[in-house]
């Protein structure tokens, strides 16, 4: 299963950028089972929206969990702006769980980061609401 980590400025529009990352790793929106983000994200409307379209899970991590998970891109921009130095690829490969691997490092667009991770452990997927 793939694990799409979302990370997003506030009123960013989400659709456009996301289908494009999933076009660039050769996925389709039904190749995705779990949409994984910061925690104050998964509340909001456009994301709910977005997982309810695609019939995609939500996995929620708070700022602490996030900056606790080792990622190869970590950033400036989201450390300042919502205390990690990683959304996108720490909430997929939280999500994904031990031994999880990203299949497309993080992409920015439009105020949209987006990456994926794939899960290795049949049946885990962690902090799924």
């Amino acid at each position: 299963m793939i694990v799409l980590g979302l990370g997003a400025r506030s009123g960013a529009d989400l659709a456009g950028p996301v289908r494009l990352a999933l076009a660039a790793a050769g996925l389709l929106p039904d190749d995705v089972g779990v949409l994984a983000t910061l925690d104050r994200r998964a509340a909001e409307d456009r994301v709910l929206a977005l997982a309810r379209e695609h019939d995609w899970r939500i996995a929620a991590f708070t700022a602490h969990e996030l900056a606790a998970c080792p990622v190869p891109n970590p950033g400036r921009a989201a450390a300042v702006a919502v205390g990690t130095p990683s959304v996108a690829e720490a909430a997929a490969l939280l999500a994904a769980g031990p031994g999880a691997e990203l299949i497309m490092p993080k992409r920015s667009r439009a105020g949209v980061t987006v990456a994926l991770a794939v899960i290795q452990r049949p049946g885990f997927v962690q902090y799924i609401c």
